[in-house]
């Protein structure tokens, strides 16, 4: 049964992805530099890219571009680099150790999960079956059916299909994009170190609390409900 508070009111967890759940800045990166290089135009330097993850593909290639960059070529190019990238054998997106053993924890103690991505809905379904988590969620918002992050939109979906309130829920991710987009819906915001942006930024933008492992983020998120 879905936990809930002594009013009867149900608890929601929402997870941002990459830097969350999977280690995907590898493949990331090499997508970003390689859609880049294919127009002829300079590649971004590997901690700028890092700062523009969890930000929809548009957004992110767009403060990536320099004056004159074809912006919606190289986004295209992104998308066609991640397919080709995905498709291979060896292609690797490792779960962060620990996050398996913290979603069956929340689970267990009745959490209903989601999450909110700036990845496509067609990257996420096919990572969430890699990994055989397609179960576990009651809720997918992704950015090519919503406004990106730190737009509210795709936390607030969330909370409206499964019935949470604000002060019920608890978004969990690793940039300041994320935790932006939980104050901005009124929600908790849960930080975690092992992501994109640092400490200090996710502070900035308004964590709630920031876990250094992932062993610590189940009982972090039940303190928080």
């Amino acid at each position: 049964m879905p936990i809930s508070a002594p009013d009867g009111r149900l608890s929601l967890v929402v997870f941002d992805c990459d830097g969350t759940l999977v280690d995907s800045q590898h493949a990331i990166l090499a997508c970003m530099r390689d859609a880049f290089t294919t127009h002829g135009c300079a590649a971004p330097e590997d901690e700028r890219i890092r700062q523009v993850i969890g930000l929809s593909l548009d957004e992110a290639v767009a403060r990536l571009a320099a004056a004159g960059d074809p912006a919606e070529k190289v986004t295209e190019a992104y998308r066609r680099a991640f397919f080709d990238l995905r498709s291979r054998p060896d292609f690797r997106e490792p779960l962060f150790p620990g996050v398996a053993a913290a979603l069956e924890a929340l689970d267990s103690a009745g959490c209903l999960l989601g999450i909110a991505t700036g990845k496509a809905r067609r990257g996420l379904l096919a990572t969430l079956e890699r990994h055989g988590l397609g179960s576990r969620f009651v809720t997918l918002q992704t950015a090519d059916s919503n406004p990106g992050k730190p737009h509210p939109a795709m936390l607030l979906r969330a909370m409206a299909e499964t019935g949470a309130d604000p002060d019920r829920t608890v978004l969990v991710g690793d940039t300041s994009y994320d935790m932006e987009m939980a104050r901005r819906a009124g929600a908790r915001a849960v930080g975690v170190a092992w992501g994109y942006h640092d400490r200090r930024e996710l502070e900035a933008a308004g964590a709630d609390r920031i876990v250094e492992r992932c062993e610590e983020l189940a009982d972090c998120v039940l303190s928080l409900l």
